[in-house]
């Protein structure tokens, strides 16, 4: 399996595995929580067919990456990004970001900046700031985020099933656009995971990323489902044109968290399109 070392614990190698598939201009594709690379299939293989170059990965603690206890923290995530990039030496990449992955790419290019990257798109977006603070009235109180980590020690199995259950909205989706195979094949990944670091995870998505934002000098894409019940639009994608220059913000009406999946059409014609309008941008 396809593989490259970014640190070490206790002298044993911390190994990312990726996918690399096709041709073409480099597409990579960050996941989101609790998942693995393989999610992004109903985007990977319209980019195939498109002439893209696709890359995805698994973050560290998930799939068949390595599970360290150390390094669930957005600096450690983006640098495990541009290791990928460096090693892989991709350059003119479009970087796609879903939920936690929105977090990589946006701190990514907050602290390596875009020699490598032409573009850049999130799904489901964590940033800008996601904790309610007295600087930051519409985030969401620490409170939530204490319980979530209760229910993992509790019980993360129970976790998830509720997780799920709101990451495609199935009280509205089930079955026309999410099947119960396709929603126990979320669940059995989730569940495979690093317990340690489901729960680690948490904490990183308190992340404030309102110093990041002004850095990106790319066009940005932001699709988000306007009924995320994971993370709210109102308090995330909502909020991104006034901190980006140069975006473009589809919103996916009724969408849950997961568009990519129950949405799949919408999600992808907005994203051809942008990669493709943005191919022959100037830098």
């Amino acid at each position: 399996m396809p593989r490259i070392i970014v640190g070490t614990e206790n002298d044993v190698p911390i190994e990312i595995h990726y996918e690399d598939h096709g041709s073409g201009m480099p597409v990579v594709m960050v996941h989101g929580y609790p998942l693995d690379g393989n999610s992004w299939e109903r985007q990977e293989r319209v980019l195939l067919a498109q002439g893209f170059r696709v890359i995805t990965y698994d973050r560290r603690g998930f799939g068949r990456s390595s599970r360290p206890s150390v390094g669930y923290d957005y600096n450690t995530f983006a640098a495990d990004l541009n290791d990928l990039l460096e090693q892989l030496d991709l350059r003119e990449v479009v970087l796609v970001g879903f939920s936690m992955g929105s977090g990589e790419v946006t701190r990514y290019l907050g602290t390596y900046g875009s020699s490598r990257v032409r573009r850049a798109a999130l799904l489901g977006a964590i940033p800008p700031f996601l904790l309610k603070t007295d600087d930051n009235p519409e985030g969401v109180g620490r409170q939530v985020f204490e319980d979530i980590k209760a229910a993992i020690v509790k019980d993360r199995y129970a976790y998830f099933k509720e997780f799920f259950d709101n990451f495609y909205n199935v009280d509205k989706f089930m079955p026309d656009r999410i099947s119960e195979p396709a929603w126990q094949a979320s669940f059995a990944v989730a569940a495979g995971s690093s317990p340690f670091a489901t729960y680690a995870c948490v904490d990183a998505w308190l992340t404030d990323f309102r110093r990041d934002l002004p850095k990106i000098d790319v066009p940005v894409l932001v699709v988000h489902g306007t009924e995320d019940r994971i993370l709210p639009f109102e308090a995330t994608a909502a909020r991104l044109p006034a901190l980006l220059d140069d975006i473009k913000l589809v919103a996916i009406e009724g969408g849950p968290h997961n568009i990519a999946w129950t949405h799949p059409d919408e999600v992808n014609r907005a994203l051809l399109e942008f990669v493709h309008a943005v191919a022959g941008h100037a830098r």
